[in-house]
């Protein structure tokens, strides 16, 4: 085996990985976000740097795609998993904004919010019956873009953020019940793992929902107190879907279980570590303190998940990296391609 060979291994990996790899990016983040929330900021800092880097792995793979093979770029584009770029994107910056790094944190909506309408309607045109859990990803862009200018407007006491927030809210929500109707149910015993974005778009939806709600509580007068209370209704409701759609969910994968590593059980993740995050911050925005304990015990089970994940990832990916590095020379050159 070549040194070269062995060199150019990492890079023509990063190439070949599918769209749905930016889901790492967002579990990845979440479970961030989920550990802040419940008071572990060392850990959740470490988490962040790790999906920073995962970001930044993914960024350079998306930028170099689109100005080397614009046709490849665009048919990947039209893939539910496209959308994990908005939503990862999102993600991070979140878990920025609520540091204080809002200068990093606006650049992040900023991205979010020019990929978005691109991403979106490129996924839409291409969506179907019967589809796995990804077509709920349009749903959770959209809440994404709603966390993050909800999240940066209460940070920044920008009043006007946090009303742009309730467009891609309530945009989110009717983006969930369109994809409800074709979403296939029988994902819940066959799929790979991103039939839990199914809950997972709700659990974002609920985060949005309470970020909002928080954001009412400042000093800023943002709207009436009616709109307060359908805020409040609305939040709660979506959580209880949300709790109702995560124990479906995981009785699904205790009767039907499937222990083989998918790239797409990073969207499983995902969802285990919304949920966590929705529910403090439900508890937190709502005074309810009784959710508090459960969104701490939410927020390890998602960190559990998280990392026998990544186990099955990196063992995935050194057993390609070595099945690459003994690829002809041609075959390689081919992959860059």
């Amino acid at each position: 085996m070549s040194t070269t060979a062995t060199r150019s291994a990492p890079r023509i990996w990063l190439a070949r990985r599918p769209p749905a790899a930016g889901a790492a990016v967002m579990a990845t983040g979440i479970v961030s976000v989920a550990l802040h929330l419940a008071g572990h900021e060392t850990t959740s800092r470490v988490v962040l740097a790790l999906a920073c880097a995962a970001w930044l792995g993914l960024a350079v793979n998306f930028v170099s795609l689109l100005l080397t093979d614009l046709a490849k770029w665009a048919d990947r584009a039209g893939t539910p998993g496209a959308l994990t770029a908005v939503a990862a994107t999102t993600v991070v910056g979140t878990r920025f904004a609520l540091l204080g790094w809002t200068s990093l944190a606006a650049a992040g909506l900023a991205l979010a919010a020019l990929l978005w309408p691109t991403l979106l309607v490129l996924v839409v045109r291409n969506w179907g019956r019967r589809m796995p859990g990804a077509v709920f990803l349009g749903c959770v862009a959209t809440e994404g873009l709603a966390v993050l200018a909800a999240t940066l407007g209460t940070t920044t006491t920008t009043a006007w953020l946090v009303h742009a927030a309730l467009v891609p809210f309530w945009l989110g929500l009717v983006l969930y019940l369109i994809a409800l109707f074709r979403f296939d149910p029988r994902q819940v015993a066959r799929g790979a793992g991103d039939h839990w974005v199914a809950g997972g778009a709700l659990a974002i939806s609920t985060l949005a929902g309470a970020k909002l709600l928080a954001a009412a509580r400042t000093d800023m007068y943002l709207w009436t107190d009616d709109v307060q209370s359908v805020l409040h209704d609305v939040t709660v409701g979506l959580l209880a879907l949300d709790l109702a759609w995560y124990a479906v969910l995981a009785v699904a994968e205790v009767v039907w279980p499937r222990v083989d590593y998918d790239v797409r059980r990073w969207s499983t993740v995902f969802p285990l570590g919304m949920t966590a995050a929705a529910t403090l911050s439900v508890s937190a925005a709502i005074t309810v303190s009784w959710l508090d304990g459960p969104g701490r015990a939410l927020a390890w089970v998602a960190v559990a998940a998280w990392l026998a994940v990544a186990a099955g990832a990196v063992a995935a990916a050194r057993t390609e990296l070595r099945s690459i590095a003994r690829e002809p020379a041609g075959v390689r050159s081919t992959a860059r391609r």
